[in-house]
């Protein structure tokens, strides 16, 4: 299946951009008759057959359209402190993508090693991801937002925060996999390569978070983060392909 990622896509007719419409007349040589799938990154998956071969204005025939397209039977948001290295967080964003997440927030804490975070690049490499991975649902890019901020937000479901300190609460650390249940939203926080502070770690327990772990062995940021993405498909019963 060839996967084209057009947000404003309205049926019964849509022109590709130019981009897309190389990309299909010229790379991939698709021509009228022949048919194609789009997606609106919304969960709505459109199988449509090509009108006009232009490969500057490739136009398209919605044939049938399928809501709620392989939807993940769970929400999952991951708070991540970006890495120095900016490679190491993007390949973050494109795993994510790939095996399945809502949301992504990039988290700016108090040993974070980037302050400056430009979305234009993630986006695209989420984009590419989606589309690579055959997905309908693209995840939401955050700006960078301050820990306290991420703390203090609402969120319906259950909130927990992996640190390597030791535990500051009664009920210790769980181990994420074994306490996450099937269809339970979650927030999972992950911090920098110096963790977070023991400030940042009271604040969360004071906002209903819990202590977790993602095993016995010291992750990176990005390594841990995948680590958290793959654990909570897997506690919902997903298998990776």
């Amino acid at each position: 299946m060839q996967l084209f990622y057009a947000p404003d896509i309205t049926p019964p007719l849509y022109t590709l951009g130019e981009e897309e419409s190389k990309h299909c007349v010229r790379v991939l040589r698709l021509g009228r008759g022949d048919t194609l799938h789009i997606t609106d990154g919304r969960g709505n998956l459109f199988c449509c057959e090509v009108t006009d071969d232009n490969p500057k204005r490739c136009t398209v025939r919605v044939l049938t359209t399928q809501a709620e397209w392989e939807a993940l039977p769970y929400r999952l948001v991951m708070g991540v402190a970006p890495t120095k290295n900016s490679d190491r967080f993007e390949w973050f964003l494109e795993k994510a993508t790939e095996v399945g997440v809502g949301a992504i927030i990039p988290l700016e804490t108090e040993h974070s090693e980037r302050r400056v975070f430009k979305p234009e690049r993630g986006d695209r490499i989420i984009t590419a991801a989606m589309k690579q991975s055959l997905k309908a649902y693209r995840p939401q890019l955050h700006p960078l937002t301050p820990f306290s901020e991420v703390a203090a937000m609402p969120f319906e479901g259950r909130k927990f925060i992996a640190h390597c300190a030791p535990a500051q609460s009664p009920a210790g650390k769980a181990y994420l996999p074994a306490t996450l249940r099937r269809g339970q939203a979650a927030l999972v926080l992950i911090g920098p390569e110096g963790d977070f502070s023991a400030d940042e770690i009271a604040l969360a327990l004071a906002n209903g978070f819990e202590e977790i772990t993602l095993g016995t062995q010291r992750l990176r940021t990005e390594t841990a983060a995948v680590a958290a993405v793959v654990m909570a498909s897997v506690a919902n019963g997903l298998e990776i392909k």
